[in-house]
């Protein structure tokens, strides 16, 4: 029976792919073998022996201490794209907020309960919060993960003019584009030519405050930016000094702190982008999944620490080992099994940011001592026989 922890509430979809008669899901487990994590820090948490993955539902991970956990052969799983339709959707309607003034001109309708002759004082006072379309406006999307291509797509069917910047997209995410998307070359391409601007990558330390004063300067007049992704994308004091000027007419997060509530000009909204019944359910159904194929199976898709490495099994027998990528790592594996008299059916091995993973199928049981040997390799940091 393996275990798994809840460190936040998930949906119990959950429970469709980690079964009972297997699992055993709770938010009180102690040595869990997997975790499930949604907002909960785990930068203090205190990691057993027995962790062999843990699984974010949702695409961020800066509360998980993603590469500390590497070292320990925990493998960390986030589930991009499950949550994308939601945050969709909210940035469609964070542009039209910053179009039209129509929070104000709500809040306005709602204090003339009581009066006389509202529907005339509507008519008077309509034109105090009119603004205008975004059909035909620029939209610049930098990060066209599975969010960026969405919003991409719905903005072309609102008859936007979309600008797509991110040199890191996949094959998966142009395939999905919409032919009248345009490819930018820069950033600063986006700045330079973009009425409304709209962020969609994750925080890393060369993101972060990417949206500043000195890339103000080269956006256009009037700009509105939209921040779905994280705050600290944006620089906070830039953002301000830019809405006084006048040079951003509008900044649409998710992420409101102390400084910019209350401000003129700023759509602060309380980190809605995923909270949809279906987004929850997306990415814990993901989230499960990943955490049943890689305890059951050694299987690793969508991780942050660890690279992608994934076979259909050719037999009962398997070993999934972690190591660091160095010289003649496989081959001292693979010497080893040989020595011990074990027949390899097939094996594939991928690299990630100095570590490396191992998958190597056999037509029988590996012996414990095979296994002895193999942790004893220098560099091998987890070994597992499957």
């Amino acid at each position: 029976m393996y275990k798994v922890k809840k460190l936040n509430p998930v949906s119990d979809i959950v429970k469709k792919y980690l079964t009972d008669d297997k699992f055993k899901v709770s938010d009180d487990i102690d040595n869990p073998d997997g975790i499930i994590v949604r907002s909960a820090s785990m930068h203090d948490y205190k990691v057993n022996n027995e962790l062999l993955c843990v699984a974010r539902a949702g695409a961020g991970y800066n509360n998980i201490p993603y590469k500390d956990l590497a070292q320990d052969g925990v493998v960390v799983f986030n589930t991009p794209g499950a949550n994308a339709n939601g945050v969709k959707e909210l940035v469609v309607c964070g542009m039209l907020l910053s179009a039209r003034d129509i929070y104000g001109g709500m809040a306005w309708a709602q204090q003339l309960k009581g009066q006389d002759e509202i529907p005339k004082t509507v008519e008077k006072g309509k034109n105090n919060f009119a603004g205008g379309e975004i059909s035909g406006k620029n939209l610049g999307i930098i990060g066209m993960g599975a969010i960026g291509a969405l919003v991409a797509n719905a903005a072309v069917a609102m008859d936007m003019e979309v600008t797509g910047y991110d040199p890191f997209m996949t094959v998966e995410a142009a395939l999905s584009l919409s032919r009248s998307v345009s490819r930018g070359v820069s950033a600063d391409e986006i700045y330079a030519n973009s009425d409304f601007i709209t962020l969609h990558l994750p925080l890393l330390e060369k993101t972060k405050h990417m949206i500043n004063k000195e890339t103000i300067s080269k956006c256009k007049d009037g700009v509105v930016i939209l921040n779905f992704a994280r705050g600290e994308l944006v620089d906070t004091d830039a953002i301000l000094e830019a809405l006084e000027s006048g040079k951003v007419a509008k900044y649409v997060t998710d992420f409101p702190n102390e400084n910019l509530l209350g401000i003129k000009n700023v759509i602060a909204i309380p980190h809605l982008g995923a909270s949809t019944k279906e987004s929850e359910e997306n990415c814990a159904e993901m989230a499960a999944k990943q955490i049943k194929e890689y305890i059951e199976n050694g299987n690793i898709k969508n991780s942050v620490n660890y690279p992608n490495c994934s076979q259909p099994r050719s037999g009962e027998y398997r070993l999934a080992i972690m190591h660091k990528n160095v010289t003649n790592m496989v081959g001292q594996i693979t010497q080893i099994i040989a020595d011990e008299n074990h027949n390899i059916t097939n094996m594939i091995n991928k690299s990630y940011d100095g570590l490396a993973y191992t998958i190597i199928d056999l037509d029988d049981s590996p012996s414990a001592v095979c296994v002895s040997s193999l942790e004893q390799i220098d560099g091998i940091i987890k070994v597992r026989s499957l």
